[in-house]
């Protein structure tokens, strides 16, 4: 299983946190790029930075999520940088996250699936297109609409990580609303120990029921060190929902954004983990990336983005250890 994966390399690296490739040229160092309206001028500066980030945090990180809207904006030349950086990335021993927020129905979802997961058909068989090990997907369709998904990451030793409970302000407008259970929904979760009000009555936030739906989804998943490689995205900016969806989704890795620039602190994201210290990658990009920017040195931006990670993973081990939950094998 691709979580089995996953949790070698976080061993390995001692680390549960990921780097998220998000390039805002604008926040370039000024030797990568000169002004220029030329996309593809655009797509070899964000290509060369990328490759001089992965190279300066490779053996730092376990992973990195390249958000795929930040190169689409520059079209085919874009594209390209996405495609190439996800193959650098992997070339260094890295997890490759695809943050693309994918769904649709039937053949269309298929499609995605084949085209970040899979494989996808041409005249001479088929090949591999992007080739990420997981991808981010949007559940809110309907659990149909992930099936397609599911199927290529079973065929193709892939994950998923499916949104949640996100970080963003207005998460809450919609994924915090009480829906209705079923009889046996309301029963899991009473059994979960959440024998609250909402629950007797048959209610709960949308987020926990997708959590459910999710963690049924995921069992048939679950690698040799117990966790699935049906993930889910739950924001570090709730902790209070994290520690609640931690208990509904016991086997779930969890990709947490908002660390960081987004306001979410280390405190915040250990109700993420579980008890043996496990079950969580915490996702910085802003904070790494453009780290160069707090000390006005653009040509030193590889030796300041790597420091942003090595304090990024002791404020996050710091408060694993203070919380009890820090591994036991590590050192």
């Amino acid at each position: 299983m691709i979580s089995d994966d996953l949790l070698k390399k976080i061993d390995e690296k001692q680390s549960p946190c990921v780097v998220g490739l998000d390039p805002d040229i604008s926040k370039f160092p000024e030797q990568f790029l000169r002004r220029t309206s030329d996309f593809s001028e655009i797509g070899t500066a964000i290509t060369a930075f990328n490759y001089g980030i992965i190279d300066a945090i490779h053996d730092l990180v376990p992973a990195v999520k390249p958000q795929i809207a930040f190169y689409e904006q520059y079209g085919a030349p874009g594209i390209l940088a996405f495609e190439n950086t996800i193959a650098y990335a992997k070339s260094k021993g890295l997890i490759v996250i695809t943050d693309a927020k994918r769904n649709d129905i039937g053949n269309t979802s298929k499609t995605y699936a084949n085209g970040h997961l899979g494989k996808v058909e041409t005249s001479q068989g088929m090949q591999k297109s992007f080739d990420a090990d997981f991808l981010t997907v949007n559940p809110y369709m309907g659990m149909d609409s992930l099936e397609p998904f599911v199927d290529v990451c079973k065929e193709y030793h892939k994950g998923l990580f499916v949104l949640v409970k996100t970080s963003n302000k207005g998460s809450g407008d919609f994924q915090d609303r009480l829906v209705e259970l079923t009889d046996e929904e309301a029963i899991v979760l009473c059994d979960l120990g959440f024998q609250n009000s909402n629950t007797l009555n048959k209610k709960t936030e949308l987020y926990n029921l997708v959590g459910m739906k999710v963690n049924q989804v995921a069992q048939t998943f679950i690698g040799e060190r117990g966790y699935s490689s049906i993930g889910a995205v739950i924001g570090a900016t709730y902790p209070e929902q994290a520690e609640i969806l931690r208990k509904i989704m016991p086997n779930n890795m969890f990709l947490v954004p908002g660390y960081g620039a987004q306001g979410g602190g280390a405190k915040d994201v250990i109700p993420c983990f579980n008890e043996d210290g496990y079950g969580a990658g915490i996702n910085s990009s802003r904070g790494v990336l453009y780290a160069h920017l707090k000390h006005n040195s653009p040509k030193k931006f590889q030796e300041y983005s790597r420091q942003a990670v090595l304090e990024m993973n002791l404020d996050i081990k710091s408060a694993l250890k203070d919380a009890n939950k820090y591994p036991s094998t590590w050192d």
